[in-house]
């Protein structure tokens, strides 16, 4: 009698990318900590309508394993934190990292309606969570903006408005 084992490969991965940090940056992080090996397919701009067609959702990054393919890039990196022992120990570790890097990917799309936006928009509640949740980083970390102006000027947009100078002068000064 032959006893046969099977020892399992490691899953080869193929991330596929513009040439850009952006949304698969924190992909490759992952696999940099871990020390995982992968593709980094970086394609230019003019591959991508011939690519589109042939993704999930028709959005780049994708992330490639096991004849699967995965799109969305906190799945992606989700799931590579995962299978490589990143993600938490436990349950709930997991959890805190997802409501983390959920909050910090909110904060990210925030950015990117800034960076669009013309000078001249108008004030929007997300510029007042923004200015909320801000302001308790700066409280802890003064100069957090110090790189970041147009994040800045959405700060002295707030504060510059004048109902809510008003409000913040007169409102009860309790812990954040």
């Amino acid at each position: 009698m032959e006893i046969c084992f099977r020892i399992p490969m490691a899953p080869k991965y193929r991330l596929v990318y513009f040439n850009l940090r952006a949304r698969a940056e924190p992909t490759r992080l992952v696999f940099a900590a871990a020390g995982v090996d992968y593709e980094d397919v970086r394609i230019q701009r003019d591959e991508w309508p011939g690519l589109k067609p042939n993704t999930p959702m028709g959005q780049l990054p994708v992330l490639e394993v096991g004849g699967v393919t995965i799109c969305q890039s906190m799945a992606i990196a989700r799931y590579v934190a995962k299978e490589t022992g990143l993600a938490g120990k436990t349950i709930l570790e997991q959890a805190q990292a997802d409501m983390l890097v959920d909050g910090l990917d909110d904060l990210r799309g925030k950015q990117a309606v800034i960076r669009k936006a013309p000078e001249d928009r108008k004030l929007t509640w997300a510029d007042l969570v923004f200015y909320d949740v801000t302001s308790k980083v700066l409280a802890v970390l003064p100069g957090a903006l110090d790189d970041l102006p147009k994040l800045s000027k959405v700060m002295d947009t707030v504060t510059a408005n004048e109902r809510i100078a008003k409000w913040l002068a007169k409102r009860p000064d309790t812990p954040h």
